[in-house]
């Protein structure tokens, strides 16, 4: 009996890349490497699966729930990493007497969350994080702000706002009143404010955390306050006035704002918001989020904060950690409804047809010298009609085709047609001279590149 065909689908949650997704996302990835390399930090991997052990109870319940484990054939506990911050944790704590201090890391990789898929957000998505471990300085909280602001501004993105809070303000206001002991539980459902609304946050704090109305009321209160930087840190420094970690708080927010204004960073582009809490328990100073203005229901494209406790439990030695991460796909996912995302579905941008059957050494010879110029090139791999591989290469988004049949090859020119504005200009070639046509293509590209 023949077997028959096995449907050819992907798991709830997951998606494959095609070329017009992925060359994008490796282009967002390039950015990255070149932005955290300028700023001084260095690559690095961990593994994908992790003891069970260092995964649990270190980010939330949440991830805890979502969390991808098994036994592997060695009968160990084992799981797929939820982020890469807690691997990271493990990584200084074995690592850093070798690494020494500060040690700044990025790392670019896939991991794995059990949730509820939804826009943007799926069950294995890549995330592009950048750390500096061993300092509590303000300097290094600085520049991870300053580290996501570059990274947005390189990739493109202008309309965006850098949202900045502290788990010492919302730490100090809890501890005047009496409520440091369900800290954990009151910043899970301040998270969630922007999703269920206040309503459902108090009902939260009422259920979850057994908070007191008037209790419930003050925490509402601090996560209501709007305004300028100065109008927002001065109200809430009244709230935590007599709090020592609040008011250490304040200060920090005053530092880091400070510089941010100046070294030139527009102020539209970063605010205090207290109502931010993140999810995760790790995380004890500043926190960032960053939403974008022109899709703000996409959520936070670039998250992070300050964790000066998270290697603890794997040492000792004290380390302290700030860093952030950008989320390429619910970025791109947000870049495609805006409308930013080329159709393009070739790393190549030149395109040279195949029609000549008797050429096809010479369009090979064509396009291995202008590789050797650093340009891409494409070579149509069959002799069929001009019009039906040119119909090609505009589906694929190439910029640029360079034509020859024997008759231009012969008299030394070839054609060169801009394929988005169906210009065509005819260049002088031979394979010891090829600068005019190496010139005219570069050119062209890069006007389109800056256009």
């Amino acid at each position: 009996m023949a077997q028959g065909l096995i449907q050819p689908r992907t798991l709830k949650g997951f998606r494959d890349y095609p070329p017009s997704v992925m060359m994008p996302r490796e282009q967002i990835m390039d950015i990255a490497r070149r932005v955290y390399r300028r700023y001084g930090f260095s690559p690095i991997d961990t593994p994908a699966l992790e003891y069970l052990e260092i995964l649990t109870g270190k980010g939330s319940e949440e991830t805890d729930r979502q969390l991808y484990r098994f036994e592997d054939h060695g009968g160990r506990k084992v799981g797929l990493r939820f982020d890469l911050t807690v691997p990271l944790a493990r990584f200084a704590a074995q690592h850093i007497q070798q690494l020494g201090t500060p040690f700044k890391r990025y790392h670019i990789a896939p991991v794995w969350r059990g949730e509820s898929p939804q826009a943007g957000r799926f069950r294995e998505f890549l995330q592009c994080d950048f750390d500096t471990i061993g300092t509590e300085s303000v300097a290094a909280d600085i520049e991870t702000a300053l580290v996501i602001h570059d990274l947005l501004t390189e990739i493109g993105i202008t309309n965006f706002v850098l949202r900045i809070n502290t788990r010492q303000l919302l730490n100090g206001l809890l501890e005047k009143h009496g409520l440091q002991e369900r800290a954990t539980p009151v910043l899970r459902a301040l998270d969630k404010l922007d999703k269920i609304g206040a309503a459902g946050v108090l009902q939260e704090l009422s259920e979850t955390a057994q908070v007191s109305v008037e209790q419930s009321e003050a925490i509402l209160g601090l996560a209501s306050i709007h305004g300028s930087v100065d109008q927002v840190l001065s109200q809430v420094a009244d709230l935590v006035q007599g709090s020592e970690k609040g008011e250490a708080g304040v200060e920090r927010l005053y530092q880091i704002t400070g510089a941010l204004k100046q070294l030139g960073i527009a102020p539209e582009r970063y605010r205090i918001d207290v109502a931010i809490a993140r999810g995760l328990d790790y995380y004890t100073g500043v926190i960032y989020e960053t939403t974008l203005t022109d899709l703000p229901a996409m959520g936070s494209v670039c998250s992070g904060g300050r964790y000066d406790n998270l290697a603890e439990l794997y040492t000792k030695q004290h380390l302290p950690g700030i860093g952030a991460s950008l989320g390429i796909d619910r970025l791109l996912a947000a870049m495609e409804q805006l409308g930013m995302l080329p159709a393009v579905h070739t790393p190549a941008a030149v395109f040279i047809p195949y029609f000549d059957a008797d050429r096809l050494a010479s369009y090979l010879q064509l396009a291995r010298v202008l590789r050797n110029e650093g340009l891409g090139v494409e070579v149509y791999p069959d002799p069929k009609k001009l019009g039906a591989q040119l119909k090609y290469a505009v589906q694929r988004g190439f910029p640029v085709a360079v034509i020859a049949g024997s008759r231009e090859l012969e008299a030394g020119l070839v054609q060169v047609k801009d394929l988005r504005t169906k210009q065509a200009s005819e260049v002088p070639w031979s394979v010891d001279a090829p600068q005019p046509l190496v010139d005219l293509l570069k050119n062209l590209l890069g006007r389109a590149e800056s256009a």
